[in-house]
């Protein structure tokens, strides 16, 4: 199965000062000094000009990016129909700084869990946490997932093969917008489980004390799922995801690419 991940992805001046040197004579006269320039060499004007760029710009993209919106790219077929390969699309941040709540249908750009990415966390070194912070091509980066929310804190969980999702024992209308049906079921969290998107298998709830509980949403987790539910490295294989590790909302599709129409071919006469 594809990686499911959008890896979402995966879209200033020098100044010269003249010197001014007073003194003060036996008649209390004042005499200024020539006017002599303290300016550097051009070479040291260049660089410092260029460090003052690279630093507002880097401050901009940051406070930008933190607090505002920034441009992702779909990079697999996991939210097929809903979004497609190499669509680019704008994640909005600013509901989440003003406290507006996560609601089931939301599509969500996050880190995915350690267990699907065999065990490492996000790394903080300073290159990837710059690369974290601006998103610049060139620096480190860590892959990010889209999916939808399914799954609210104290939703209990159940998915039928070949019928849906399962929300406190009400099917969820989702016709609009999957696929189609899950070709799995999920009734307890010994049921989750699957290949990662390193090719290992996992299962986060085998151990005997808990595989036979229901599966019900955790306090400040949520549970989510690609809209292409047969191509999608979701909550059914990794389980629950940490609130924390939500990157944003995805807002608006502002790019996808169209195939040129095809015509039929006309022989010549």
């Amino acid at each position: 199965m594809e990686e499911q991940r959008s890896v979402l992805e995966p879209d200033r001046t020098s100044h010269n000062t003249d010197s001014a040197q007073t003194s003060n004579s036996g008649s209390g006269d004042v005499s200024n000094s020539s006017n002599a320039s303290s300016g550097g060499s051009p070479f040291v004007s260049v660089v410092k000009e260029i460090v003052e760029l690279v630093v507002v710009t880097l401050v901009l993209l940051i406070v930008i990016r933190f607090a505002l919106a920034e441009a992702r790219y779909i990079p697999s077929s996991s939210m097929e129909p809903t979004l497609q390969i190499n669509d680019r699309l704008l994640v909005e941040k600013v509901s989440h700084h003003i406290g507006k709540q996560i609601e089931r249908g939301d599509i969500l750009v996050f880190y995915p869990p350690p267990i699907e990415m065999g065990g490492q966390d996000l790394k903080n070194d300073p290159l990837t946490v710059l690369g974290r912070l601006t998103g610049l091509p060139f620096l480190p980066y860590e892959p990010a997932f889209i999916k939808r929310v399914v799954g609210l804190p104290g939703d209990h969980i159940r998915i039928q093969k070949g019928e849906g999702v399962y929300i406190n024992g009400q099917l969820l209308d989702e016709n609009s917008y999957v696929k189609e049906a899950p070709n799995y079921d999920r009734n307890v969290l010994g049921d989750i489980g699957g290949p990662s998107s390193t090719g290992k298998m996992i299962r986060p709830f085998g151990d005997e004390a808990r595989a036979n509980d229901p599966i019900i949403v955790p306090a400040g987790h949520l549970f989510m799922m690609g809209d292409n539910r047969n191509n999608s490295e979701d909550s059914h294989v990794w389980g629950f995801l940490p609130q924390e590790r939500v990157i944003g909302r995805a807002c608006l599709l502002f790019w996808r690419w169209i195939a040129p129409p095809k015509f039929p071919h006309i022989p010549e006469e």
